[in-house]
């Protein structure tokens, strides 16, 4: 895929993704309605820039254009399979509960995801009705709510992101819309108990739903960028997954 315009990083507010586009030579900004690295460019309500959007009104989708990618990291806080597990009466969560509570706290979350859910597809329907190519990711790991009710499969399935250098194996969907990844090439030779130990000598302290879990490496970034988006020979730096 060739970007001749610039990358919009859309719900990431660390940078990630954003630097290593930049190294590579490709303008990038980060947009999220927080700042908690203090790598945010624009501060704003994405919710409520796609339902504007979806609408007809102006939104932020008015300067992106054709030349341009959206790079997006939807929030997975109700398709992950701990949402999932927690549809059931019997989570750990509701075990003070009783029954009917249960019953109540299960069909606001299912409201909840709902509204997720729908806010995603009006997405994906802003992306294809302007032109704009976009990408997104999400959980793709046992039973996550996109596995049986996406509108399409995901374009790549990484199923060990270690073995691209991040710091847990995570299994994440990919979903390209108006482009279609690109396979790079692999330079270098590198025995994979050796890179997990690597891996996870770096990995960050992090809980179930911690902000730390969520985090990428920028290796990661870099070879996900080079391997399905630009197509892009890393010569000595990147590490085979053979």
């Amino acid at each position: 895929m060739e970007i001749k315009g610039k990358v919009h990083c859309f719900f990431e507010q660390s940078g990630t993704f954003k630097r290593e586009f930049i190294k590579l030579g490709i303008p990038a900004e980060d947009y999220d309605i927080q700042d908690n690295f203090g790598e945010t460019d624009h501060k704003i309500d994405l919710f409520a820039e796609i339902d504007n959007a979806y609408e007809g009104g102006a939104s932020v989708f008015d300067s992106i254009g054709y030349d341009d990618l959206i790079v997006a990291f939807y929030p997975c806080i109700f398709f992950s399979c701990l949402s999932q597990m927690a549809m059931r009466m019997d989570n750990k969560n509701y075990r003070k509960l009783s029954d009917a509570n249960k019953v109540k706290e299960i069909i606001k979350r299912s409201q909840n995801r709902q509204e997720f859910y729908e806010r995603l597809l009006r997405f994906i329907a802003v992306c294809l009705e302007k032109g704009i190519r976009m990408i997104f990711e999400n959980p793709w790991a046992l039973d996550t709510y996109l596995k049986t009710n996406m509108i399409k499969k995901p374009d790549v399935i990484d199923e060990n992101r270690m073995l691209r250098g991040d710091y847990m194996v995570k299994p994440t969907g990919f979903w390209f819309w108006n482009c279609k990844p690109t396979i790079g090439l692999y330079t270098e030779q590198c025995d994979k108990e050796k890179r997990m130990v690597m891996w996870m000598r770096k990995a960050p302290i992090a809980g179930l739903c911690s902000e730390e879990r969520s985090m990428i490496s920028p290796d990661y970034a870099r070879n996900f960028i080079c391997d399905f988006i630009l197509g892009k020979e890393q010569v000595g730096t990147q590490l085979s997954i053979f």
